[in-house]
């Protein structure tokens, strides 16, 4: 059991190479409207993407993954069924899932969704928003109290900060309980927790959300962290160098000038020059 910032951070390094190593086959069933994104962060991590949806062909292609990364953005009836064949098989096989319930809690499809499959499955790790996390909480039963999420945006009301951040952690930790997983709930400050052991990472920028897809780029690079990792360790380590790679995009734009654009490219360059060095110095953790 992790319980303290030296032991998280003395991990980071054999959990970075083993991923750079391993080149994770990392299947990620993603939304059309951040695909290249996502398959961009996955191979500057130091995995590799496919993206392979069609029912016909998910069993085979979970068969050679290493990962399954399931991102609910831009659901249909084709891509809903594939979810479905892809996780069953998955959960048969042990191979890993990352859960994306992007825009939980704004429609009964997306709910119905979530529920089958986190009801159904083994789902290795949950990241979402913490209005995302909240609906998770409240579709099976652990939390009363709804959260209106913006869209597939966090609700103002529900971003952490300082002032809310013990009772977002206990929520963030029963629901990592109850469902045996990893739940990460990023935002101004992420909370990850494996349902015994619950960190804070106050890295990131504020420009990181500003940019369509930041959030499903973590989740894939999520997935190919976690498929040759602890699933917390790997949990974390996508989550630090995510942070570290927007604040040092954000560098970049200010110091040359330059907008959104200019800032998502930054954004991949450095989840590429990831190393340990920086994961371990400038990480900023807590123990919650």
């Amino acid at each position: 059991m992790i319980n303290n910032v030296e032991d998280i951070k003395e991990n980071l390094k054999n959990s970075l190479e083993n991923v750079r190593e391993n080149n994770p086959l990392t299947h990620c069933i993603t939304n059309s409207v951040t695909i290249n994104d996502c398959a961009n962060a996955v191979l500057a991590i130091g995995g590799s993407p496919i993206m392979a949806e069609d029912e016909e062909e998910m069993e085979e292609v979970v068969e050679i993954a290493d990962v399954l990364v399931i991102n609910i953005g831009k659901l249909s009836k084709e891509q809903i069924k594939a979810m479905n064949v892809s996780a069953a098989h998955a959960t048969k096989t042990n191979t890993p899932i990352v859960l994306d319930p992007v825009g939980a809690g704004i429609s009964q499809l997306r709910n119905n969704t979530i529920k089958y499959l986190v009801e159904n499955n083994n789902i290795t790790a949950i990241r979402g928003n913490i209005s995302e996390i909240k609906a998770i909480a409240n579709i099976i039963g652990l939390l009363n109290t709804e959260s209106a999420a913006k869209g597939v945006d966090v609700s103002e009301d529900d971003i952490i900060s300082r002032d809310n951040l013990e009772i977002n952690g206990n929520l963030v930790k029963e629901l990592a309980k109850k469902l045996d997983t990893v739940v990460i709930a990023s935002g101004p400050l992420d909370i990850i927790s494996n349902g015994e052991t619950t960190i804070v990472l106050d890295n990131g920028d504020e420009m990181m959300p500003l940019i369509t897809g930041s959030g499903c780029m973590l989740t894939s690079i999520v997935g190919s962290c976690v498929a040759v990792n602890d699933p917390f360790e790997g949990s974390i380590l996508a989550s630090i160098a995510m942070s570290l790679a927007g604040e040092k995009a954000r560098e970049q734009v200010d110091e040359n000038n330059l907008g959104t654009g200019s800032f998502r490219t930054f954004l991949i360059d450095y989840l590429y020059k990831t190393n340990v060095e920086s994961l371990i110095n400038e990480s900023k953790i807590e123990i919650l």
